[in-house]
């Protein structure tokens, strides 16, 4: 039985490793999709998992259920495409070093799941319900999203939330502003990153605001990923600030999901609901995040490049 189970987009991620004379990039291929970079780092973590999705009966699909095997992800959840291939998105970085995202998903096997395929079972059994935006952008993924969340919530599952906006992904940014406020509203755990608040809450001068709006649809458990800038963790009672620890970055794809997963694993460690959370437990909660998100920057990809606990303990205790 798997304490969190996520659906969502399990793809194959092509890193910029070097530019050519021309300025075409070399790219490394890595196992990535942000559902499942989340639940990679709740499994080293020590928490059981399992995934909801499609991928293409090919060669990278089955490298990837096979990736997910190795990383102690569930795969029972996962269905083959004959027909649709194994989406994969490339990753460029410009001379600044800020990212930009391209796909080839058109469609991709993820957007291919339909409600019929979706292994109810999983949901009935776990304890936390995870999903993103980037199954909503086509059908039939997006009627399947609506109803798993709605089936989770209907079985009393915590439902955990991450915007994770990709704007190419979108064939107009009101349908992505409604899908993002659609989720918002029905989840109790979020993660999102300040570049998605000042996309959503433009009028907002900060975080805080958007903390305030965000309790007022219902959410319990709030964190803010503002990259080398550090985030913030929030309940209802208390907003923390934490700080990014000091790393060699090498590469950032994947870390905002990693908080997210580490970040819920600490607090089912801790065991309490999230309105009953502490300052200083959330304190804990968003260093050990901030330290593991921090750490896997410095590998290549998401899911290969959780850090365990100890090396976090120890990243932690060094920035004290």
């Amino acid at each position: 039985m798997a304490k969190v189970v996520a659906l969502g987009e399990l793809l194959i991620d092509f890193a910029q490793i070097s530019l050519d004379e021309k300025g075409y990039p070399t790219m490394k291929a890595n196992p990535g999709g942000a559902p499942c970079n989340y639940l990679a780092a709740l499994a080293k973590y020590g928490v059981s998992t399992d995934f909801i999705g499609k991928v293409g009966d090919d060669a990278f699909g089955k490298m990837l259920v096979n990736t997910l095997n190795e990383a102690n992800i569930g795969t029972n959840g996962i269905v083959f495409d004959e027909n649709a291939f194994t989406t994969l998105a490339f990753v460029t970085n410009d001379e600044r070093g800020d990212r930009s995202f391209s796909f080839a998903r058109k469609p991709g096997a993820d957007t291919c799941l339909d409600w019929n395929e979706v292994d109810k079972r999983l949901i009935d059994e776990c304890e936390i319900f995870h999903f993103g935006t980037l199954s909503l952008t086509d059908e039939p993924s997006k009627t399947a999203t609506e109803k798993a969340v709605a089936y989770a919530k209907e079985k009393g599952k915590l439902i955990s939330f991450d915007p994770n906006l990709r704007k190419p992904l979108w064939k107009n940014m009101a349908d992505a502003r409604k899908a993002i406020e659609w989720g918002l509203n029905r989840a109790d755990i979020v993660k999102i990153s300040d570049e998605e608040v000042a996309y959503f809450w433009r009028e907002l001068v900060g975080e805080h605001e958007a903390v305030y709006l965000m309790r007022n649809m219902g959410v319990k458990l709030i964190m803010v990923t503002k990259g080398a800038s550090g985030a913030l963790i929030a309940n209802i009672d208390h907003i923390v600030e934490i700080k990014a620890p000091s790393v060699n970055a090498v590469d950032t794809t994947g870390a905002g999901d990693i908080f997210g997963g580490s970040a819920v694993a600490r607090f089912l460690e801790i065991g309490k609901s999230a309105d009953k959370l502490t300052a200083a437990e959330l304190e804990y909660i968003g260093k050990y995040a901030a330290a593991a998100a921090s750490l896997s920057t410095e590998k290549q990809g998401g899911i290969p490049s959780v850090p365990d606990k100890n090396t976090v303990l120890e990243k932690m205790a060094a920035e004290e």
